[in-house]
């Protein structure tokens, strides 16, 4: 989809980048906006850049996401140096379904796995507010033949297979994740588990159906755990194969 905006637009837009996203070493990324995506960046990128600036992480820097379904978090993490540290963590207002993968359209279930968001996947219009496309399925789900598209993080605070944040989240959110990829963060990733993977969790569901797809999560899990930087993800055989990171990203300060 194309947007654009009236000619009396221009002005106050180019105004509005060059104030909330000061210009960096890397090239500038276009990404798509809307009426209310300008003045939700113009309001709060301000107070972001406050508080990022408190923590010595700047708005624009690379990001990372991770969501836990059971304690109802969504965490930001930004790069600092050669990591990333994590900036903030956000309650998730609604999901639907329970522990464990979406597998088939129309389920009502929120997906699990390691996922990528670019530019393309950002939605300014999104009648839910703000929304980005988590890219579900990826080449994992296809290969175990799942089912199901626009799976989102979006406002509302209204779910139904999605992770629904209140508006004023939401907004702080699209706003982090849309100055990364302005600023040349090719996709971030989103990693969903159902809960944090620690040992003492997985002893707490060695019942489930789902137990063998958890470990092969906990993998991914283990990996940023010791090195604060995402894995490089890729599919074989029907599993999640991780590696440490070596695609050197802009580095910030």
């Amino acid at each position: 989809m194309t947007f654009s905006l009236p000619s009396l637009y221009l002005f106050p837009l180019l105004a509005l980048v060059s104030l909330c996203f000061p210009s960096r070493a890397e090239a500038m990324t276009e990404t798509p906006f809307s009426p209310n995506s300008l003045e939700v960046r113009e309001r709060i990128a301000p107070e972001l850049e406050r508080i990022m600036a408190e923590k010595g992480l700047s708005l624009g820097a690379p990001l990372f996401i991770r969501i836990f379904k059971e304690s109802d978090e969504l965490e930001i993490w930004v790069m600092k140096g050669n990591t990333f540290r994590l900036f903030k963590t956000y309650t998730i207002c609604d999901y639907s379904g329970s522990l464990g993968p979406k597998e088939r359209e129309g389920d009502k279930q929120s997906p699990e796995g390691f996922y990528h968001v670019g530019v393309s996947q950002l939605n300014p219009w999104s009648k839910f507010h703000l929304a980005f496309d988590l890219g579900y399925p990826n080449d994992y789900d296809r290969a175990c033949g799942r089912t199901g598209k626009s799976l989102m993080v979006h406002g509302r605070c209204s779910s139904v297979g999605c992770f629904a944040m209140t508006d004023y989240r939401m907004e702080q959110i699209y706003t982090l994740a849309d100055a990364a990829l302005a600023h040349g963060q090719g996709s971030f990733a989103v990693h969903i588990f159902p809960f944090r993977m620690t040992e003492e969790n997985m002893k707490r569901h060695t019942k489930s159906e789902w137990l063998a797809f958890w470990r092969n999560l906990q993998e991914g899990y283990d990996l940023f755990e010791q090195t604060s930087t995402p894995p490089q993800v890729t599919v074989n055989n029907n599993r999640y194969i991780f590696n440490p990171a070596t695609i050197q990203l802009a580095r910030h300060p």
